[in-house]
């Protein structure tokens, strides 16, 4: 394609996807030209990767053009799928070379999401990211702000969040159905953690794996082999991952935030054993006060649980006493709501609601919704300017669970806990020298 044809698909796109005027015949889905595809490029080749790549490319108007990963023994089915795709070790090298993309997914390990993230909002480019959207509080609220200031589409990998059934109940407590929420319990049986030391050794790194491109931002260290940090164990590391809390909570919470509509909590408070010197603790309880908003009652309490803590028997008792591994119970003034997750929202007392009809909620495409507000079409249900304060809320429940029994007091236009000095050092990370990001 000659370069004069792809500016101006380039302008076309930008324009569309900043709200500007576009010719119909550019907004036209099913007979998009090979010059309207979105030129898209991933951040990791497998896992979680290879899944955001299947679901992108599911659209005919996207085409992924390059890959940047790490482990070369993971690009195997990405080259067989897209044999024309070309394939990084180096996210930073990718984004330099590959001129003319539109669009990225970041679906590496926590660490990593921010400062790819980042330089790709930088350069312009609408971003699919995965959840948590950061590993830490300021990363979150630095890519929310970039990513407004320079009107980029972005959509965070909360999938769930365009199911039906999620949406059935933010728009169930949006119309009251239970009244008044005065609070909710969210919990998942997942155990992203690890109470044992790290092991004192050091492993042969594997062919074809480039363990310093892998630590990133992170401060180097020797490598573990046997699963202890890759392929997926890293989200135990606090390091690079965020436990069950950081991994779950942006799925199981994102009803409860977007329905409640909370912001800057008054206290947040752990209860139990926090991490030690290197993984995420296996059980968590943690407990937000918010201020009350027009759907909750002067004050919302939401106590969020993991690995094999669960909400207290009276909370169990109003949904009959047996849970299901992951979910939420709303308590309201008029009524109790039991979301399990990813299943149909149950409203109590049964007696009360037989006659009560659920209104009708059409689910989305997360991932087709992305590609199509890339190109004009429509907008993501997800982007930063929600998903980075839900991702803000969520991590500040993981800060939280490393000072236990102790009510922390956040100012959300700071970024600062007001009472717990030391706290605040958990909100912002350093980055290893030749990592450094702009903007970060």
């Amino acid at each position: 394609m000659s370069r004069s044809p792809r500016v101006t698909r380039r302008i076309a796109l930008k324009a569309t996807a900043t709200g500007l005027a576009a010719p119909f015949v550019f907004r036209k889905f099913a007979t998009a030209a090979p010059s309207e595809t979105v030129l898209h490029a991933s951040f990791g080749a497998s896992g979680m990767a290879g899944s955001d790549i299947g679901s992108l490319t599911a659209s005919k108007n996207l085409k992924l053009v390059a890959v940047a990963e790490v482990d070369q023994s993971k690009v195997g089915e990405v080259k067989k799928r897209f044999p024309d795709c070309r394939v990084y070790e180096d996210y930073r090298v990718l984004l330099d070379k590959e001129k003319d993309l539109d669009s990225v997914n970041v679906s590496t390990p926590d660490h990593m999401h921010a400062p790819i993230g980042m330089r790709a909002l930088q350069r312009g480019l609408h971003v699919y990211g995965q959840k948590p959207l950061t590993q830490t509080i300021y990363e979150a609220r630095r890519l929310t702000e970039v990513a407004a200031e320079k009107k980029l589409i972005t959509q965070m990998g909360i999938q769930i969040h365009s199911h039906p059934v999620h949406k059935l109940v933010v728009q169930l407590v949006h119309d009251g159905a239970i009244g008044k929420v005065k609070e909710v319990h969210s919990w998942s049986g997942k155990s992203w953690g690890d109470t044992t030391p790290k092991p004192d050794r050091t492993d042969p790194v594997p062919a074809g794996f480039n363990w310093d491109l892998w630590l990133g931002v992170a401060a180097e260290r020797p490598f573990i082999g046997n699963g202890y940090y890759h392929p997926g164990n890293w989200r135990k590391r606090l390091d690079f991952g965020t436990g069950t809390f950081g991994d779950m909570g942006c799925h199981i919470l994102d009803p409860v935030f977007g329905s409640l509509g909370v912001g800057n909590p008054l206290t947040i408070r752990s209860e139990l054993p926090g991490p030690n010197d290197y993984n995420w603790s296996l059980d968590v309880q943690v407990k937000y006060v918010f201020p009350g908003t027009k759907y909750t009652t002067e004050t919302v309490g939401l106590t969020w649980y993991n690995g094999n803590a669960r909400p207290p028997k009276s909370v169990q008792d109003l949904v009959g006493g047996k849970l299901h591994d992951q979910g939420s119970v709303y308590i309201g003034t008029e009524g109790v709501m039991y979301s399990p997750y990813i299943a149909d929202p149950v409203l109590l007392p049964a007696e009360k609601f037989k006659d009560f009809r659920k209104p009708q909620v059409k689910g989305d495409d997360h991932y087709l919704q992305f590609v199509e507000a890339v190109r004009g079409n429509g907008t993501t249900s997800a982007p930063f300017s929600y998903s980075g304060p839900l991702t803000e809320m969520v991590l500040l429940g993981c800060l939280a669970t490393r000072f236990p029994k102790t009510d922390l007091k956040w100012d959300t236009k700071e970024l600062k806990v007001t009472n717990v000095e030391e706290a605040n050092r958990f909100v912002r990370r350093t980055y290893r020298k030749g990592f450094e990001t702009a903007g970060l």
